[in-house]
């Protein structure tokens, strides 16, 4: 069978447009990107991009964030582009309970210089006076980071410059026929138009609202939503470095925390940790919201960890999870031209390459050769559980 050449992905996030772009550039098909919003409006531009070689090496995930953690390191040389890409060392922090608004500077100095001596592995910008417990949990060698945002728009450019094409229109159908999707139905997003888009082929990558398929693809099992608020905020001095934290305390409040920290190249830090189950998914990420006391608390870890930082983002996006806490990928059951990636949960952003990747090969060649698809199938039974962090 011929490979497909008019293949439409749905999703503009970091796993459509990988698909998109190993599509373009390695197969030399010409994809449609069909996005309701914009680019990375939602998790792909709002995730931490924190990156591990292993943490998922107890789950039917591990072969795949392996394939995937090497493909980073390859992208950010083949992009030819600044994409926020490096290794890091990542340490794993207790913060003794009711001291976590602390300032970094709040120490006496013979205190200070005690915790150095009992802590020395951790950089120098971090608070110790207040830490029970720290351990690197992570190197160079096998932990890094990216900017989700600027990849994801790296990879679509890349897949334009192929000859492949990005719309902004939001999907509301497919057309099938004979066991075949012959077209998908959208919706332009500034002049209201609606019209139909064929197609050879079609891949289905919209995250948490990955949800909506099943009004068209019962066959499909349920995605949910997982809303994770974050904060990006300044670092004027630049005095933090390639360390990324997850720190674990309990407040004066008596609740418990896990905010992680990742400060990125040119001078900002990323803080995220306040999550909530059971929130539906809204209509378009355009109408996703933050909370404001999600945001508050966050805000004090900036405090402990930064000082007097200044608040640039205030944020919320919703990971997209099924029910045994495994990616779905693979062709969708009764349609032979059809595919879903999506459910990643909070490691869309690692396993992203390897997806698209793979997900391309399937489409392309018939079968998936660099990575094996078979645990994710969107067909299995629901059963067992994926790694989680």
């Amino acid at each position: 069978m011929a490979a497909p050449q008019l293949v439409v992905v749905c999703g503009g996030g970091v796993i459509g447009s990988a698909v998109a772009y190993y599509l373009a550039v390695k197969h030399g098909t010409k994809p449609i990107v069909v996005e309701a919003v914009a680019p990375a409006c939602s998790a792909s531009g709002k995730a931490g991009g924190f990156l591990a070689l292993d943490w998922c090496d107890s789950s039917p995930v591990g072969p795949l964030a392996r394939r995937s953690f090497a493909l980073h390191a390859q992208l950010a040389a083949e992009l030819g582009c600044d994409t926020g890409y490096r290794r890091v060392r990542t340490h794993s922090i207790s913060v003794k309970q009711g001291q976590a608004g602390s300032n970094v500077g709040g120490a006496g100095a013979g205190a200070a210089a005690d915790a150095a001596k009992r802590l020395p592995g951790l950089p120098g910008w971090v608070a110790r006076d207040n830490i029970g417990q720290a351990s690197v949990i992570g190197t160079e060698e096998d932990t890094a980071q990216v900017h989700p945002e600027l990849l994801t728009k790296a990879l679509l450019r890349r897949m334009e410059e192929g000859g492949g094409s990005l719309q902004i229109a939001a999907v509301t159908g497919v057309v099938a026929e004979g066991g075949r999707v012959t077209a998908v139905k959208v919706r332009d997003s500034g002049s209201g138009e609606e019209r139909e888009l064929q197609a050879d082929a079609v891949v289905f990558a919209m995250g948490a609202w990955s949800s909506q398929l099943r009004e068209w693809l019962p066959q499909l099992p349920d995605i949910s939503g997982l809303k994770v608020h974050s904060i990006v905020v300044a670092d004027p001095q630049q005095h933090t470095t390639a360390d990324c934290l997850f720190l674990a305390y309990r407040g004066s409040d008596g609740k418990s925390l896990e905010p992680e920290v990742y400060p990125r190249p040119g001078g900002q830090v990323y803080i995220c940790g306040v999550s909530e189950d059971n929130v539906p998914v809204p209509a378009t990420a355009a109408d996703v919201h933050p909370r404001p006391d999600a945001i508050a608390r966050l805000q004090g870890v900036a405090a402990s960890e930064l000082g007097s930082a200044e608040v640039l983002k205030e944020q919320a996006c919703y990971l997209p999870c099924s029910d045994d806490g495994l990616p779905v990928i693979g062709r969708v059951p009764g349609l032979e031209n059809a595919y879903v990636a999506t459910a990643h949960s909070c490691w869309g952003i690692l396993n992203a390459p390897a997806t698209g990747e793979a997900l391309a090969e399937l489409i392309v060649q018939g079968a998936a050769t660099s990575s094996s698809l078979s645990a994710f199938d969107p067909g299995r039974p629901r059963l067992g559980a994926g790694a989680r962090r």
